[in-house]
């Protein structure tokens, strides 16, 4: 593929939007959700944020992953999508110049 014609997810605003929400609500659920756990668990405060801190960067690199492989075949898609309605308004217009052209 040439440069301008790959798909980009930087480029996609609607996938740029929606994987940062993603990252950013998966990395809070992570450190809230590992946080409760490990003070249920009688861990230090101090323990309990490291294990929480972890847990986040965890989440968030999961969800990140996750949203990006997601995108990736929502794109394509899109431009799969954008390449058919093309090819057929140009099928259209071929077969309408041709019967103009017959009458």
């Amino acid at each position: 593929m040439s440069e301008g014609s790959q798909v980009k997810l930087t480029d996609h605003p609607r996938a740029r939007r929606q994987i940062a929400t993603a990252k950013g609500w998966a990395g809070m659920i992570g450190l809230v959700v590992v946080f409760l756990l490990s003070r249920r668990a009688h861990m230090s405060a101090f323990e309990s944020g490291l294990h929480a801190l972890a847990g986040g960067i965890g989440l968030y690199l999961l969800a990140w992953a996750g949203m990006v492989a997601i995108w990736r075949e929502l794109a394509v898609a899109e431009v799969e999508r954008a390449r058919r309605i093309i090819a057929a308004r140009a099928e259209e217009a071929a077969k309408a110049q041709a019967e103009n052209a017959a009458a």
